[in-house]
C-alpha cells in the first residue's frame, strides 16, 4: 500500500508540471489555457487524496477544494462563452484592453 501512495504522489507530481507546462506553452485559445487550469487543479486534487491518505487524516478538505474546482470550471466556461458571443472567437491574439 505504501509503494501504490508513493507512485500516486509521484504521478501526481508528474501531472501538476504537465498541466503547468501546457498552461505556459499553448497559449493561442482560452480555451486550451482553461482546460490546463482544470487539468492542473485535478491532479492537486489527487495529490491531496493521496497525501491525506498516507497521513491519515481526514478528507473533507478535499471535497471543499474538489467543490472550488468545479465553481472554477463554471465560472471559466461562463467567461469563455462571453466572450465568444462579444468577440466572436477565442483567440488571444483577437483582444485588446480597448474593445473590452
Amino acid at each position: 500500500m505504501m509503494i501504490l501512495n508513493n507512485l500516486l504522489l509521484c504521478v501526481s507530481f508528474f501531472m501538476i508540471l504537465s498541466g503547468i507546462w501546457s498552461f505556459i506553452s499553448y497559449r493561442k485559445h482560452l480555451l486550451n489555457s482553461l482546460l490546463s487550469l482544470e487539468f492542473t487543479m485535478l491532479s492537486i486534487f489527487l495529490l491531496m487524496v493521496c497525501f491525506l491518505s498516507l497521513v491519515g487524516q481526514e478528507t473533507y478538505f478535499t471535497l471543499f477544494f474538489l467543490t472550488l474546482a468545479a465553481c472554477e470550471g463554471a465560472l471559466g466556461l461562463a467567461l469563455l462563452v462571453s466572450i465568444v458571443r462579444s468577440h466572436g472567437n477565442d483567440y488571444f491574439n483577437a483582444f485588446t484592453s480597448m474593445e473590452c
